[in-house]
């Protein structure tokens, strides 16, 4: 038996109509699993030729992650729930996230939401054994200059997928994480589209190249299979090195 056959189970990727969360969705679909993403858009047409936005054969829903309400709102995409991926993220450059507002909602997207909807799914994902997966950073572990709620929201994953394992792991569910380095997508497009920044970053990079948004994919589905039955809590640092 492949034990990174998906077929017959189902996944919820928020954060799944792009980036890396749209090349893990794609991933799971391509494995079998039926896949439902949760976007900020109207509907899955608005993404439609987007680089790095593949909606085909996946589930669509929108949601606002940093309300609360709308959270407990969201209709259930399946009966069952075997996977769950946290792949939602606010980012704000210019010092706005030295604000009120924008540290506000810097936090709300990528901490507060992260433990809204795993407890929305906590009694779904423990019937299925299911296992949840949290994108979160490097910059959970260094100073990011300018983005103290990025920083901070992304070290708070990595010890929320650390609380909630070791909460959940007697009702059978999983909890662990990925932290990435530069992935060329949306959310990195300030460093891509500078050259002087790109080669300042690589430069930092001992495999010299940044990271793709299908080998976070495949970190994702190690962690969902079988393979990685006895990871409990942790979160795996896929960055070429960076933070060696």
């Amino acid at each position: 038996m492949n034990p990174l056959d998906f077929t017959g189970r189902n996944a919820l990727v928020i954060g799944g109509s792009s980036g890396i969360g749209n090349g893990i969705a794609t991933a799971l679909r391509d494995a079998g699993a039926q896949v439902h993403v949760w976007g900020t858009r109207a509907n899955a047409q608005d993404y439609a030729g987007e680089e790095g936005s593949d909606l085909a054969g996946l589930g669509y829903t929108q949601v606002d992650v940093g309300d609360a309400a709308a959270i407990a709102a969201a209709p259930m995409p399946f009966e069952t729930l075997d996977i769950l991926v946290h792949s939602q993220g606010a980012v704000l450059y210019r010092r706005q996230e030295f604000e009120p507002a924008g540290w506000d909602k810097v936090i709300a997207v990528n901490l507060g939401s992260v433990m809204h909807i795993s407890q929305r799914f906590h009694d779904a994902l423990a019937a299925a054994n299911g296992a949840v997966i949290v994108v979160s950073s490097i910059g959970a572990y260094r100073a990011t200059i300018g983005n103290p709620a990025y920083a901070a929201s992304k070290a708070g994953a990595v010890n929320l997928v650390r609380t909630l394992a070791q909460a959940w792991a007697s009702d059978g569910i999983r909890v662990n994480g990925i932290a990435p380095s530069l992935v060329d997508t949306k959310m990195t497009r300030v460093t891509m589209e500078s050259e002087e920044r790109r080669n300042r970053a690589l430069a930092k990079i001992p495999l010299r190249r940044f990271g793709t948004v299908e080998e976070m994919a495949g970190v994702a589905l190690f962690l969902a299979s079988p393979l990685a039955g006895y990871i409990c809590g942790q979160t795996i640092v896929v960055d070429g090195g960076l933070t060696l």
